[in-house]
């Protein structure tokens, strides 16, 4: 539980605390020690008679008892045992007494300065009862500043608790009210303190008492709170501005920038309270401030609590207004921007964080949800500036075809085993991008594919050890092929790069693994999509190595359909000769210059869909299942 972190010092730890020394009396029971039945039946006679004189003839409840220490079990007698109309009735005459609460606290402190245990658990219990009533109008009551602290301070005599607990003291002298930047509406601060301590009698004081209705209660007001002190906040000019002046200042001290960047994130976090338009009102006008520019600076620090913060910060603007921050990119001289977060992703910032880059760099490049001009704009600059920094990561952080298996958490940049070392993770992750990539950007990648040897770079990491890194190779292949081009097949051919997948394959012997079913289906695919190349390629060059993994039906099935192949070519060739002779001869074409138009087209093919990529307008594509529909 908390709320504006960047103003209150929550001190989570010492609220854990408080939870773990809760302890629990096996005892279970309402009443302190035993009491004889004659003085039960005695007072339980004493009670209904006190109880029928405030009822009308009907058996409405009149009016409640008058708030005295000698009326208390009487008037927990009728909050706990009224049906659902007598507690309605309750609540309604306790809002409209104005006394009730000032009497009751007021009795509360007298018992505790006489230290009556037996009375302060009575009021416990009453309280506790109130609270349960679930009742807007006295949650008003009780939560506000004039009587939340005694009430909490009521909640701390829990009859089922051994050891009295100090929440008053915790929230007077632990939670210190701290400003990044000075608030002068009252009410927002006074919203603020408020909002805190019914989280912290949520989740710390009744979280075993309180029920469903009452706990959907509280979060109601929680977060009306919250889109209340948001609202207050954005519609304060002066104190935006104030707040990213304050960022931008060269003389601010790192402990104040780190307290401004987690109250800007807190800001962003908790506008996810006010209504859609607000929200996306309240984005747009961030963002024409300049919320970008600090979160680009905060990006180079070396803080990872504020770089995670500016991750998040970038991550809601991209789940509210995409482009937002796609308009910034464009505009961006350097594109900086763009460049961290590539960077951020190759970069070891704890776990979870270069998940959050993966996340913010889909969602930026994500082709199903950018207007014409920034997919253009967005995807040139990280094809042209980025990509191959990404590819040359893989490349770097995998051994050499001479060199053996790395270990575990051995990946580094450049190669140098003495220099900045890449997690797993982040190499699985920078996989993960470029699949997809290749499904989002088909074109344009392929260039990239086909010019810069990537393809080969990137299958390096079959020669880790961790085998969900060769897992993601296989996938990354599967992927590509998956795209049933006829370049990158013959890319695929031409440069056996399937090599390293079966080479992964075989080392993997019968194991039965993710990277076992990975190449089995591979192959089942190359077989059900009938890209014979692929087919007659795979058998041809591998045919041994797979020889004694015929007992699976997939390898047995790819080895059928490649037979399949030979004899239709053959009964095609049979059948042909003659007419080929005859065209031959009438042609006078020799088998020469048969072979060299052929290879000259097929660079020329190669040149055309090359130039095509580069030209390809992505504003008057769309992308659909892997085809390019011309709009």
């Amino acid at each position: 539980m908390s709320y504006f972190v960047f103003l209150v010092s929550l001190c989570r730890d010492n609220i854990c605390d408080i939870q773990r020394n809760l302890q629990f009396s096996n005892l279970g029971g309402l009443e302190v020690g035993p009491r004889p039945a004659s003085e039960h039946l005695e007072a339980s006679r004493v009670l209904h008679s006190h109880d029928e004189s405030f009822r009308s003839v009907n058996g409405e409840l009149r009016e409640l008892p008058p708030v005295d220490l000698s009326n208390l079990p009487l008037i927990l007698k009728t909050i706990l045992e009224g049906g659902i109309t007598d507690q309605m009735r309750v609540a309604e005459l306790i809002t409209q007494d104005r006394d009730f609460f000032p009497k009751l606290l007021d009795i509360f402190r007298m018992c505790e300065d006489l230290e009556n245990l037996d009375d302060l658990h009575m009021i416990f219990k009453l309280v506790r009862g109130i609270i349960l009533l679930n009742s807007p109008s006295i949650f008003d009551k009780i939560f506000s500043d004039e009587f939340i602290l005694d009430i909490i301070g009521a909640l701390e005599y829990d009859p089922e608790v051994a050891k009295v607990q100090k929440h008053r003291i915790f929230l007077k002298d632990h939670v210190v009210f701290k400003e990044a930047i000075p608030i002068k509406n009252i009410s927002v601060v006074s919203r603020i303190h408020q909002t805190y301590r019914i989280g912290y009698l949520k989740d710390v004081i009744l979280p075993r008492i309180l029920d469903d209705a009452t706990l959907a209660s509280l979060n109601t007001i929680i977060h009306t709170n919250n889109a209340a002190v948001i609202s207050l906040l954005k519609d304060d000019a002066c104190f935006i501005q104030d707040l990213f002046s304050r960022m931008r200042s060269p003389n601010i001290s790192m402990e104040s920038k780190r307290e401004l960047v987690l109250f800007l994130h807190e800001f962003c976090t908790l506008s996810k309270s006010l209504p859609l338009v607000q929200q996306l009102r309240l984005f747009r006008d961030l963002s024409g401030e300049g919320v970008f520019e600090i979160v680009s600076d905060v990006l180079q620090s070396q803080d990872r609590k504020i770089v995670s913060a500016g991750t998040d910060i970038v991550i809601l603007f991209l789940n509210q207004d995409p482009n937002l921050l796609r308009s910034y990119i464009v505009q961006q001289e350097g594109n900086s921007l763009l460049g961290l977060l590539v960077k951020g992703m190759v970069t070891d910032f704890g776990e979870q964080m270069h998940c959050q880059f993966l996340e913010i760099l889909r969602i930026l490049m994500d082709s199903f949800t950018m207007s014409g001009a920034h997919r253009d704009v967005i995807i040139e600059i990280f094809y042209e500036r980025h990509l191959d920094y990404l590819v040359d990561v893989i490349a770097s952080s995998c051994p050499s075809r001479s060199a053996t298996r790395t270990s575990p958490n051995s990946a580094v940049v450049g190669g140098n085993t003495e220099g900045h070392r890449i997690k797993p993770e982040i190499l699985l992750n920078v996989c993960e991008l470029l699949c997809f990539c290749v499904v989002h950007h088909p074109y344009r990648i392929k260039c990239n594919f086909l010019m810069n040897n990537a393809i080969e770079k990137i299958l390096t990491m079959t020669r880790r050890s961790e085998k969900f890194l060769v897992v993601a190779a296989v996938r990354f292949m599967r992927t590509i092929i998956s795209r049933n081009d006829e370049h990158l097949i013959r890319h695929v051919v031409k440069f056996n790069l399937l090599k390293p997948i079966i080479d992964a394959f075989v080392e993997n012997g019968d194991r039965y693994n993710m990277l076992q079913s990975g190449v089995l289906e591979l192959l089942e695919h190359i077989r059900k999509e009938n890209l014979k190349p692929l087919v007659i390629y795979v058998t041809e060059s591998f045919s041994d190595q797979l020889m004694k993994f015929e007992h699976f039906g997939s390898i047995q099935a790819f080895k059928l359909k490649y037979q399949q192949y030979l004899e239709s070519a053959d009964m095609k060739l049979s059948a042909s000769v003659p007419d080929m002779r005859k065209k031959a001869e009438g042609r006078g074409l020799e088998k020469e210059e048969e072979d060299y138009f052929n290879e000259r087209y097929s660079v020329f093919c190669f040149v055309i869909d090359c130039l095509f990529c580069l030209q390809y307008s992505f504003a008057e594509c769309a992308i659909n299942d892997g085809a390019i529909f011309c709009s």
